[in-house]
């Protein structure tokens, strides 16, 4: 049995995982099929579906004009190593979309993000429940996360 996310785009579907193959190692786009078929989402070659791997894992994204919109009960959590990571991947996707508190974004297309250090899920389920406390606070506090700012929370 395989399970694949599927992400319903408006329009633009092939900017939008051009972007995000782009952005996460291990990504690639294996596939795009423009159905040469009426559809109920419209005429011949407008709707357009594609495979693609985000860092080793499946998806297929469909551009079939609107349905339903995004929202936060669907995210994609990039885990970076390196603020440097944090940084680049968080210019590239808030560009046209909008920035959110806790390393929450929307990129242009609608899609929620989280941009988070690889480290935050150790930090704030830390034994250490006074450090865990200290960090997520620190974290409420971000709106794009700080490696640096963190640890300094956890130490302190």
């Amino acid at each position: 049995m395989n399970i694949t996310q599927h992400l319903w785009f408006e329009k633009d579907m092939e900017a939008a995982i051009g972007l995000y193959t782009s952005l996460i190692p291990n990504s690639r786009i294996d596939n795009v099929t423009t159905l040469p078929a009426e559809t109920p989402a419209g005429p011949p070659g407008s709707v357009k579906i594609a495979e693609l791997t985000l860092a080793g894992q499946r998806y297929r994204a469909l551009e079939a004009g609107p349905l339903d919109s995004f929202n936060h009960s669907f995210s994609i959590v990039a885990e970076c190593e390196t603020q440097a990571e944090i940084d680049r991947r968080w210019e590239a996707l808030s560009e046209g979309g909008a920035t959110e508190q806790c390393g929450w974004l929307r990129d242009r297309w609608g899609l929620s993000w989280q941009i988070a250090p690889a480290m935050l899920n150790a930090l704030i389920s830390d034994p250490d429940r006074a450090k865990a406390r200290r960090v997520t606070e620190a974290m409420l506090e971000m709106v794009k996360l700080d490696i640096a700012l963190l640890e300094a929370a956890a130490r302190d």
